[in-house]
């Protein structure tokens, strides 16, 4: 007799993405299930494609300006071009303190409003909020052109509990 299948978690997907370009549709698919106030915390080695999935994610939010790395000016607002949320985007990597260094950027203040992306945020926004969408991106590391990713797309809390994030996978 077999055992019965696990249940499928609605709030967990993985995926495989094999290019820049399918990095940057999965941010256009994510983007499609965000509203203001969500927070999307992006894990992966650098070279992952974390800025090109936050990319993607600005073309499907419809927000202005060109994203790219905010790796030297901390946070980039980018506001939207209609009536959606702007998108503000972090990167914590240059940030060594915790939530203290956090809130000199004032993000509680920006979620109610906004999609907060943010790049090495691990261990320095959860107090945020419990509600968040993690994402972490592996990859091959070392002397490798190996464009393959695995992302692991997790909903954390009430408000990713009833989402199913099964149309990530296109």
């Amino acid at each position: 007799m077999e055992a019965p299948a696990a249940p499928h978690n609605p709030a967990e997907t993985q995926l495989t993405v094999t290019s820049p370009e399918q990095m940057r549709e999965l941010g256009r698919r994510l983007a499609k299930l965000l509203r203001a106030g969500d927070l999307v915390m992006l894990t992966g080695e650098l070279g992952a494609g974390k800025t090109t999935l936050t990319r993607g994610l600005g073309e499907g939010l419809g927000v202005r300006g060109a994203v790219t790395s905010p790796t030297f000016v901390i946070a980039r607002v980018h506001p939207s071009l209609g009536d959606g949320p702007p998108l503000v985007h972090v990167d914590a990597y240059r940030l060594s303190g915790g939530l203290d260094e956090m809130e000199d950027l004032d993000l509680d203040v920006s979620l109610p409003d906004s999609v907060i992306v943010v790049e090495w945020g691990e261990g320095k926004v959860e107090e945020l909020t419990d509600d968040r969408l993690q994402v972490v991106i592996h990859r091959a590391v070392g002397d490798t052109t190996d464009e393959v990713r695995h992302v692991t797309v997790t909903g954390l809390g009430e408000r990713w509990s009833e989402t199913d994030l099964e149309p990530l996978s296109g």
